[in-house]
Formats: structure tokens, C-alpha cells, sequence
């Protein structure tokens, strides 16, 4: 029992990722095929929140990074949870 406790975090990140992931497809399908209209609007709008850019300034090298941004719509969300519930029934 103490074995799969130690996995957890790592298991609902990789699920979250996931999910995101299918919900980021999710959307992209549903701009490119459903009509212009109310449904289409409220499926696929989002918010988005952005960091960025940071610049790291070493002696000997510089680094730049981002701007790094993360865009939530509703399907989105409803990606992360169909990603949870098949896991959460495989496992």
C-alpha cells in the first residue's frame, strides 16, 4: 500500500497532462469543424494566463525564456476529466 502512495503525485500529473493535452485537441477539432455560432464560441473560448519572458543573466551565458502561456477552455477541462475517469477505471 505504501508502494502506490509513493507513485500518486507523479500518476495525477501525468493524468492532468493528459488530459490537457486531449482537451488542446479537443478544441483545435472543434474550431476547425463545427459551424460559426453561440455553440462554437462557447466551447472553444478560454482564458489564457502567460509568464514571461525571463531572462537569466550569468556571467558566461545568458538565457532566455518564454513567454510561456496556458490556455483553459471548457473542453479543456472536460479533456482532464474524461483523461481521470479512465484512469481512475483501469486502475
Amino acid at each position: 500500500m505504501a508502494n502506490s502512495a509513493k507513485f500518486r503525485p507523479r500518476f495525477h500529473a501525468i493524468i492532468l497532462a493528459s488530459g490537457f493535452a486531449l482537451g488542446g485537441f479537443l478544441t483545435q477539432f472543434c474550431r476547425i469543424f463545427l459551424p460559426s455560432g453561440a455553440v462554437k464560441e462557447f466551447l472553444t473560448s478560454g482564458v489564457t494566463a502567460a509568464v514571461g519572458p525571463l531572462q537569466l543573466d550569468f556571467v558566461i551565458i545568458k538565457l532566455g525564456l518564454g513567454p510561456i502561456a496556458l490556455d483553459v477552455s471548457l473542453l479543456s477541462v472536460v479533456g482532464v476529466l474524461v483523461a481521470y475517469l479512465i484512469a481512475r477505471s483501469l486502475f
